[in-house]
């Protein structure tokens, strides 16, 4: 049955191919008559119903015998462009098919029209001799059609012709700086949505610059992008090979370091005469502000000294050994803001990183206070815990929910919600006291003890609870020695890195509860460390701070000074360290007299590491160090003759 369709199928092919080429060879006629009205129409007619066949068939059978032959003839000589402008005319490899094929109809009109007029006077000798012509003719009008369609592919983009600019601008927010530039190579409409200066904005916010400007703050978001990558690459230089400034915070005769803090360019040191003194370090003219006291402490003899002190971008707060707590403001300094009276001694102290909240804990007794919208400080909560509180963490990122407070005793740790009427137990195990802990915006992560009389006790591990569900995440270490740090919140998503006392500093992959990093450099426990995306920072119980490269797991620099190291802090540019010592009363030393030596040897020491493109510029030198020779009376002149003073401006030559 199949067989006799298709015998079918070709039968009717054939009659009608036949009848085909009977029609053509009446077009194809010679004819010198000037053909009727009718006789156009109907001609007009046949052609655009067979003009999907005449593609397939013979092109020599439109015009007369002659035209025929010279018309094959041409498509045998004709040049290759000749070709591939008729394949870009039948829209075979253009990529605008529309607007091809109005063009082919248009062309197909003005061809029957022209085929029309030149019937009338159609001539033998005529045809002979412009028959030259007519093929320069029309190669030229092909190439001319090659390279406008050439054009309109250069010139206009693929998708701008039916998609709004805001609408083609979205898309190429999906795409990152290098992409962008090989946009921008294609065409003149596409090199203008690459470097329109939104996606540039969005771009340099991204990677961490400018977070608090506007689109109209910079001409060109592309070119501050670029400058911001330089700075960045050259701070990152300086780091690896510690070219920059290094600066010691003033001290006091008669005073030791007690606590330090700091954040951003604030640095919060706390002596034991009492005395609580703030740093700004990005102005070094103006010297730091003593914060005064309440007036319970300074009238008592002698004065207490500081416990525990804290910073933030807003306040500073600073607790005494009498159970005292003061809050300050960084602005304005001068008297607390906030102070009360606490029935122990504070065992810690916290201040929210993002928030004004405070939150102290005295034995077993903790309280939270927060500033409302107007300023006003009032107390949140009171709890009190089964056993001594040894150390309190606010958790970050908690905006207008209030604080959450994450705190440690014995070998548990709660979770403190004034919304809540009891502590919550996020951790509990029998026999493994808690040695560390920190928290994050999501997480808690604390170190746990080995007790030693039971096998398998899982103990000498750091334990990662989620906030949200207050169930376990994971649980990475198994060293045997106790972990003494760890820092969570300062990590890069799913890392986290402690210090152990077995001298080594570990990097911890959360999600497949691995190790990242071991690295061994300090010779006593490792008291304090710090991470960022590509180098980790840490200081040992012997004074020595090491800077280390994480991807290669080797050590970069590293400094030594007196005592333990306390305190580690640092951002993109700048490092502060504290070396603080754990004897506050050294015994055979009067620190109280004029005697430079032995208070250099007791009293401790901060240090700030500045790394920045300008750190060794004039501005950057501190005031005691910018002196000249025309000054010659009191310290600074002293200090200058130690600087060449060939090199100093405005000296004097004959000197």
């Amino acid at each position: 049955m199949a067989e006799e369709e298709l015998a079918a199928f070709r039968e009717s092919w054939k009659e009608e191919l036949t009848s085909k080429n009977d029609e053509e060879r009446l077009v194809c006629a010679p004819s010198s008559d000037v053909p009727s009205q009718s006789g156009q129409g109907d001609l007009r007619k046949r052609y655009f119903e067979d003009s999907k066949y005449l593609n397939t068939a013979d092109s020599t059978s439109k015009l007369t015998e002659r035209e025929c032959t010279d018309d094959a003839s041409d498509t045998e000589d004709q040049p290759e462009y000749v070709s591939i402008a008729r394949s870009l005319l039948d829209g075979r490899t253009s990529p605008l098919l529309d607007r091809i094929q109005e063009e082919r109809t248009r062309r197909k009109r003005q061809y029957q029209n022209m085929t029309n007029a030149c019937s009338k006077s159609l001539q033998q000798k005529q045809k002979q001799q412009q028959q030259p012509q007519r093929k320069v003719k029309k190669e030229e009008e092909l190439l001319d059609q090659l390279i406008q369609d050439l054009n309109e592919v250069n010139d206009i983009p693929f998708f701008d012709i039916e998609l709004p600019y805001e609408l083609a601008l979205k898309i190429f927010r999906n795409l990152n700086c290098t992409e962008l530039g090989r946009c921008a190579q294609v065409s003149r409409a596409w090199r203008v949505l690459a470097e329109d200066g939104v996606l540039w904005f969005k771009m340099c916010r991204g990677e961490g610059y400018h977070q608090e400007a506007s689109v109209s703050d910079s001409p060109c978001w592309k070119s501050t992008l670029r400058d911001c990558r330089n700075s960045a690459k050259t701070v990152r230089s300086n780091w690896k090979n510690r070219v920059g400034s290094i600066s010691q915070l003033q001290f006091e005769l008669g005073k030791v370091l007690c606590d330090v803090s700091s954040c951003d360019s604030f640095v919060l040191a706390g002596y034991t005469s009492g005395d609580v003194r703030l740093w700004d370090t990005l102005h070094w003219d103006s010297t730091a502000s003593f914060l005064k006291i309440n007036s319970l402490s300074a009238n008592s003899v002698p004065r207490p000294q500081v416990s525990h002190v804290q910073v933030n971008s807003s306040v500073a707060a600073a607790a005494y050994e009498d159970g005292c707590v003061d809050l300050w403001s960084t602005e304005t300094g001068g008297e607390p803001l906030l102070h009360y009276q606490s029935p122990e001694r504070p065992q810690a102290l916290a201040l929210g990183p993002d928030s004004p909240s405070l939150g102290s804990a005295a034995g077993p007794h903790v309280r939270l206070d927060s500033a409302d919208d107007r300023g006003y400080w009032r107390t949140l909560c009171r709890a009190q815990l089964p056993k001594t509180v040894e150390s309190l963490v606010l958790v970050p990122g908690r905006g207008r929910q209030g604080p959450l407070a994450a705190l440690s005793a014995g070998d548990a740790v709660y979770l403190l919600d004034p919304r809540e009427e009891e502590p919550r137990t996020l951790h509990s195990v029998y026999g493994h006291p808690v040695t560390c802990l920190d928290a994050s915006d999501s997480q808690v992560a604390l170190g746990v003890k080995r007790t030693g009389w039971a096998m398998h006790d899982g103990g000498n591990k750091i334990h990662v609870y989620s906030l949200e569900t207050g169930k376990p995440v994971s649980s990475v270490g198994d060293s045997l020695g106790d972990f003494t740090c760890i820092n969570l919140r300062d990590s890069p998503p799913h890392l986290l890195v402690c210090g152990n006392k077995d001298r080594r500093v570990r990097v911890f992959d959360l999600r497949s509860s691995s190790s990242v990093a071991s690295l061994y450099g300090h010779h006593l426990g490792v008291t304090s460390v710090q991470i960022d995306d590509w180098k980790i920072v840490s200081g040992g119980g012997e004074g020595l701070v090491c800077v280390w490269e994480m991807r290669m797991g080797s050590k970069l620099w590293e400094m030594h000074n007196r005592h333990p190291v306390r305190h580690v802090n640092f951002n993109s540019s700048t490092l502060v360290t504290a070396n603080i010592p754990d004897d506050k009363s050294p015994r055979g030393a009067c620190i109280t007299d004029d005697d430079l030596t032995a208070h250099r040897r007791h009293r401790g020491v901060i240090c700030h590491y500045d790394f920045s493109e300008d750190a060794l510029s004039q501005d950057h030198i501190l005031p005691i160090c910018r002196s000249d020779y025309i000054e010659s009376s009191g310290y600074n002149y002293n200090i200058g003759l130690t600087v060449p003073y060939d090199r100093l401006p405005g000296a004097h030559p004959s000197l």
